[in-house]
């Protein structure tokens, strides 16, 4: 009898374990990819099968928010759990100023915490080499890419940093031999095989479709072949952008395989991206913003509402779309949460864990914010969305208040601001209560060197 229980245990012990182990986490971010992008969310020009069969596989949210409507402050945004009027960094410019510091506690310290290896690809932002804010000094085991963001400008640079080093590309500029991206996936599907024994959080802040710096490539975007899209009587801007979304859909159909074929499917949840809307440039044909007004650098939804689709095998439902509205700041307290991690005091997210699973929100949000344009001064401007209603002001506009009820008016062509005073009042309120005081976010100091307006 004893034998027989004690065998019996040895047989439930390693499932039970199983059942309590954390889930690895992947979290694959686009750079500049609309929400109109990708076939599932009603993109129809470019092919995106391999990002359409995950949110078959799961969960796509119609209503998710990056932290900001350009690079840095959506990346801080996400690392540190803190919206735009709080976070470290709130603006792409100066980049000098955009950098984390040792007191800042990001979402790869407190997985750390809990006994994850950590490990990123791509583009960081948020410190170079050589400051507190590199990703190896904030929580990251690995990071292999680009530092600085400048330097993602480039598909074809000298180095990349790897590590608390450099991988030497020495003449990869005039020789085009090696595409950044593809080196990223091939370090990414490294440390995915490494790590396979768990758990473990991934990070692939990958720069495509991002455009390329003009002294790259004049026509503003670079990549190795313009394959499937060569033969389409397009502009060859067009077909490049095509490109590039293309060889994105393949390479998340590449890790997608590969934790499937690891046995990693129902211990790994993985999130699907964008760092903010896609680019004001970007051809017609495409709808990058699909039914969303505005682009990249504006917060109007085109410019923050982003694509957000998770997969997690077994956990999350099939080909569930959840209008639940979910943001960048979230997610430092949500994968706390599914790794037991000690909670962070201080964040403006909410654990969204329910919500990831195809339920309701299980906390009340009083709001999201957004800012932009702090070292453009006129040019400064403010968002918040209270519920249903979505509120913007800019200095351009004389500060005055825009309103529009998101739930009839996805598209923002109608400000009912003039009918709904007492909304336009507690927006307002919010706006100026959101904004933390920082001296490097001063509104419109220093800019290129030159002094310009201020508040």
């Amino acid at each position: 009898m004893h034998r027989h229980l004690i065998a019996f245990l040895l047989l439930i012990v390693p499932a039970v374990a199983l059942a309590a182990r954390p889930p690895n986490i992947v979290f694959l971010m686009a750079d500049d990819l609309g929400y109109g992008d990708a076939g599932c969310y009603g993109g129809s020009t470019i092919a995106t099968p391999n990002i359409d069969r995950l949110a078959k596989q799961g969960l796509r949210f119609t209503q998710a928010y990056s932290g900001g409507c350009v690079c840095t402050p959506a990346r801080c945004v996400l690392m540190t759990g803190r919206h735009n009027g709080h976070a470290a960094a709130r603006d792409n410019v100066p980049h000098y100023h955009t950098y984390l510091k040792d007191k800042d506690v990001t979402v790869a310290e407190v997985l750390k915490s809990a006994g994850y290896r950590c490990g990123g690809v791509g583009k960081w932002s948020l410190g170079d080499a050589g400051t507190e804010g590199r990703a190896t000094n904030q929580g990251f085991d690995s990071w292999f890419g680009y530092l600085n963001q400048d330097h993602a400008h480039y598909y074809y640079p000298e180095y990349l940093d790897d590590d608390e080093g450099r991988l030497e590309l020495t003449g990869n500029g005039r020789s085009r031999g090696h595409y950044s991206h593809d080196l990223m996936v091939e370090r990414a599907l490294r440390f995915i095989r490494e790590s396979k024994d768990g758990p473990f959080f991934f990070y692939g802040a990958f720069a495509l479709p991002h455009f390329a710096a003009r002294d790259e490539d004049k026509d503003g975007f670079t990549v190795p072949t313009t394959e499937p899209y060569t033969e389409r009587d397009w502009d060859m801007r067009s077909k490049k952008y095509a490109a590039m979304v293309h060889m994105l859909d393949r390479d998340v159909g590449r890790i997608v395989e590969l934790l499937d074929e690891l046995g990693l499917a129902e211990r790994t949840l993985i999130v699907f991206t964008s760092d903010n809307g896609g680019h004001k440039t970007i051809h017609e044909r495409f709808k990058t913003s699909g039914p969303l007004r505005g682009f990249k650098r504006t917060l109007y939804e085109g410019g923050i509402r982003v694509p957000f689709i998770a997969r997690w095998k077994g956990t999350i439902p099939d080909g569930r779309v959840s209008d639940e509205v979910v943001a960048f700041q979230d997610m430092l307290p949500t994968f706390a949460a599914l790794a037991g991690a000690e909670s962070l005091q201080g964040v403006d997210g909410v654990a969204v864990s329910a919500a990831l699973k195809g339920g309701r929100l299980e906390a009340a949000r009083e709001y999201l914010y957004w800012d932009y344009g702090h070292c453009r001064g006129k040019n400064y401007a403010q968002a918040v969305r209270l519920g249903d209603w979505k509120g913007l002001r800019a200095v351009k506009n004389g500060n005055r208040v825009e309103l529009y009820n998101l739930a009839k008016d996805i598209g923002e062509t109608t400000d009912v601001a003039d009918a709904h005073p007492e909304v336009v009042a507690r927006i307002e309120a919010l706006m100026e209560k959101a904004v933390e005081p920082n001296s490097r976010y001063e509104i419109g100091t220093v800019y290129k060197g030159k002094p310009i307006w201020r508040r």
